[in-house]
C-alpha cells in the first residue's frame, strides 16, 4: 500500500467567524482538538496527522481500505430489520429504522461480502457505528452467520471488522440470540480448519465483544480503541474497586493477553495480507 504523505497543514484564520468557513472543509480532531483539512484526513485514512487519533470509518470506506479495487461482492444486501416486538407499542423503532437507512444509505449495521486482497480470496464483514451504534440486532447476526457459513463452504478465511455498542435493545431476546448464532457458526468454521481474523475498532463493546469479536484465531485492534463488555462506570460500581486509567483500551488488553496485536490503520492492509498469505500457503 502506498505510504501516506500529509499535505502541509494551514490553520483557519483566527479572526474569521465560524460560519464563514465552508461546510465540510475542516474537521475538529477529537484527539488533539485541532482543525484539520477534511481532504487531508481522508488521504490519511481518517487518522489525524497531528496526533495520530483514529477517527471513525464508514463501512464502505473500510472495505476500500482492505480489499483489492472492485473485488468486493456484497452478500445479502436486501436484509432489513423489522419491529418484530412492536417495541414501545408506538412504531417508533420502525420509524427510526427508516430514518437511519435514509441517513446512512445502509440497510443495517453491517456490510458483508467476499473479496480479494493481493488476489487472495476471503470474506469480509464490516460494522458501521452510524447505524444504531452498530448494535447487533437480528439482521446483523443473520448476515454475519450467513457470511461465515458461506465462507466455510467455500473454504475462505473470515475477516470481521467490529465497532459496536452491543446488543440492540429494541429487539430484546432476539438480539441476544445472535451471540450464540454467530459463535456457533464460527465454531463450525474452526472445526473445518479455517481461520477467522477479528479486527476490533473503537468502540467494540457489549454482546459483540462477548461473542464473535473475542473468538478470532488472530485478534487485531486499532490503537486506543475502547474494547469491553460493560462500561467502566458499571464495572466500578459492581466490583467496588478502582479501575486502571487505561482500562478497556487496546493497549491494556494487549498487555493482559486479550488481543494479539495493535495495528495502526496505515499498516492494517499489509498486516491482513500477511495473515491471508500464511493461510493460503497452508490451504
Amino acid at each position: 500500500m502506498p505510504s501516506f504523505q500529509a499535505r502541509p497543514l494551514q490553520n483557519p484564520p483566527s479572526d474569521s467567524p465560524r460560519n464563514d468557513l465552508p461546510a465540510g472543509l475542516w474537521v475538529k480532531c477529537k484527539g488533539c482538538e485541532q482543525m484539520v483539512f477534511q481532504s487531508t484526513l481522508e488521504e490519511a485514512l481518517f487518522v489525524c496527522p497531528l496526533c495520530d487519533h483514529h477517527h471513525p470509518v464508514e463501512a464502505r470506506q473500510r472495505i476500500a481500505m482492505l480489499c483489492d479495487k472492485n473485488s468486493f461482492q456484497e452478500h445479502d444486501a436486501g436484509l432489513v430489520s423489522v419491529d418484530a416486538l412492536n417495541f414501545a407499542d408506538d412504531g417508533s423503532y420502525a420509524h427510526k429504522l427508516q430514518e437511519t437507512m435514509a441517513k446512512t444509505g445502509l440497510q443495517d449495521a453491517v456490510v458483508c461480502g467476499n473479496a480479494t486482497l493481493n488476489n487472495l480470496p476471503f470474506t469480509l464483514g464490516v460494522m458501521d457505528f452510524r447505524f444504531f451504534g452498530a448494535s447487533m440486532g437480528s439482521v446483523v447476526g443473520e448476515k454475519l452467520t450467513r457470511l461465515i457459513e458461506w465462507s466455510t463452504a467455500a473454504r475462505y478465511p473470515v475477516v470481521i471488522v467490529t465497532a459496536s455498542g452491543g446488543a440492540r435493545m429494541q429487539e430484546g431476546t432476539l438480539s441476544l440470540m445472535q451471540m450464540a448464532k454467530t459463535s456457533g457458526a464460527l465454531m463450525r468454521h474452526d472445526e473445518a480448519g479455517l481461520p477467522f481474523f477479528a479486527i476490533l475498532t473503537n468502540p467494540t463493546t457489549g454482546g459483540v465483544t462477548a461473542s464473535f469479536a473475542s473468538l478470532g484465531d488472530v485478534i487485531l485492534a486499532e490503537p486506543k480503541a475502547l474494547i469491553g463488555f460493560a462500561g467502566p462506570r458499571v464495572i466500578k460500581q459492581t466490583t467496588s474497586t478502582e479501575l486502571p486509567k487505561d482500562f478497556q483500551t487496546s493497549e491494556y488488553l494487549l498487555k493482559h493477553g486479550f488481543i494479539d496485536r495493535i495495528t495502526h490503520r496505515h499498516k492494517l492492509r499489509s498486516e491482513l495480507a500477511a495473515l491471508l498469505t500464511v493461510f493460503s500457503a497452508k490451504r
